[in-house]
This record gives structure tokens, C-alpha cells and sequence, in this order.
């Protein structure tokens, strides 16, 4: 079993939990990683691009002249895609740009991924994350102490809305619940910060 240790607010140890090797202690696999990150990517695209065609564009369909006789070449209407101002061909339309992915894919990246940060040392688990206050300036004595840097994922389910108006103007710092922690968010973080009750529960949802 992969074991880690548990810390207060104050960056000491206070105990040991341990952690299913199915889920911590997985083989990296990269490119099933890169699948799983493009595929929560495509899923946020808004796919509104759009370009008008022939049809849609303004513009009179007569006929500019007859077909045959003037030397030039033969042109039917002003909304030609040839012409300026006229209609796209094969452009963009709206569009979705999610696709189907599979669950168990999906859940052996995300053991891929943890893996890899864990090994990295790039986890860290406190025993709770209760703050006393609301100000922002006491989190970031906090993430002070503990010496990260960079991007920061907290991981707490607790529902505290002291912890979230703390961190919400810090840039880099995002907190998700337990159930809401995503590859692409793990994958772009330096530090992973869990809650105790956090990384179990993440644990139980990969041990499936």
C-alpha cells in the first residue's frame, strides 16, 4: 500500500493514511493521459464559430451578364465564393465538439496522473482544511508555510465558505470538491493539496 503523510495547517505531521496501490501507485501511460485531457478540452469548446454561405450572404442572384459572348468568364451571381464579399465554402458551422469517452479510460488516466504527481512528490493531505477567517492574506501564509509554488488544485469536500472566499482571488489556486476533481485540473497543476475525508473519497470513486 502507498502511504503518505497527514499534516495540519501548520505543516506538521500528525499522522499516516494509507492509499490503495490501484489508485497511487499506477503505471504512467501518457498518451492515455493526452486522450483524456483533449477529450474534457473539446468537451468546454463552445463550437459557435460560423461563416455564411452563398445563400446566406447579401447580394443580388441576377445575373451580372449573359453567358456567352462578352470574352469574360461566366458568372451566375455576385455571391459567388469566387468573388469578394461572397459566400465560404466549407467553413465553420455551429457545431458540438464532445464526443463520447469511456468511463474506464477516463478513471485509468486519472489513476495515471495521481500516480505520477504522488511519485513526484506533488501531493500533499491535511487532516482539515477549517479556516478561522475569511481573508485571503491568511490561506496564503498558509500555502506560504508549506512552500508551494505554481499552480494549486485544493481538493475539499467540507463546503466551507471560509476556505472559498479565502482562496477565490488567489491567482493559480482553484478548489474543487472531492467528486468534481477533473484530469485536465490535475494534469495543469504544480501541488495537489487534498483534505484527508478529500483523497479518500477520490480513492473510492477510482477503486470502482
Amino acid at each position: 500500500m502507498a502511504e503518505i503523510e497527514v499534516k495540519n495547517l501548520a505543516n506538521e505531521v500528525v499522522g499516516k493514511i494509507e492509499l490503495s496501490d490501484e489508485v497511487f501507485k499506477a503505471d504512467f501511460n501518457q498518451p492515455l493521459i493526452w486522450e483524456a485531457v483533449k477529450h474534457y478540452n473539446d468537451s468546454l469548446r463552445s463550437g459557435t464559430a460560423c461563416t455564411k454561405v452563398r445563400g446566406e450572404v447579401s447580394g443580388s442572384g441576377k445575373k451580372l451578364w449573359r453567358q456567352k459572348g462578352t470574352g469574360r468568364a461566366r458568372i451566375g451571381s455576385v455571391r459567388s465564393p469566387l468573388w469578394r464579399h461572397g459566400g465560404t465554402v466549407h467553413g465553420p458551422k455551429p457545431r458540438d465538439y464532445g464526443y463520447r469517452f469511456p468511463r474506464k479510460k477516463l478513471r485509468g488516466a486519472m489513476r495515471s496522473a495521481l500516480s505520477a504527481k504522488l511519485s513526484g512528490n506533488s501531493v500533499t493531505v491535511v487532516d482539515a482544511l477549517p479556516l478561522e477567517g475569511h481573508k485571503t492574506k491568511d490561506f496564503l501564509k498558509i500555502l506560504k508555510d508549506f512552500g508551494f509554488a505554481g499552480k494549486i488544485l485544493v481538493v475539499d469536500s467540507s463546503g466551507d465558505k471560509n476556505l472559498l472566499l479565502a482562496l477565490r482571488n488567489l491567482p493559480g489556486v482553484k478548489l474543487v470538491p472531492g467528486t468534481g476533481v477533473n484530469i485536465y485540473d490535475v494534469v495543469n497543476s504544480n501541488v495537489l493539496l487534498f483534505s484527508k475525508d478529500a483523497i479518500l473519497k477520490v480513492q473510492e470513486v477510482l477503486s470502482r
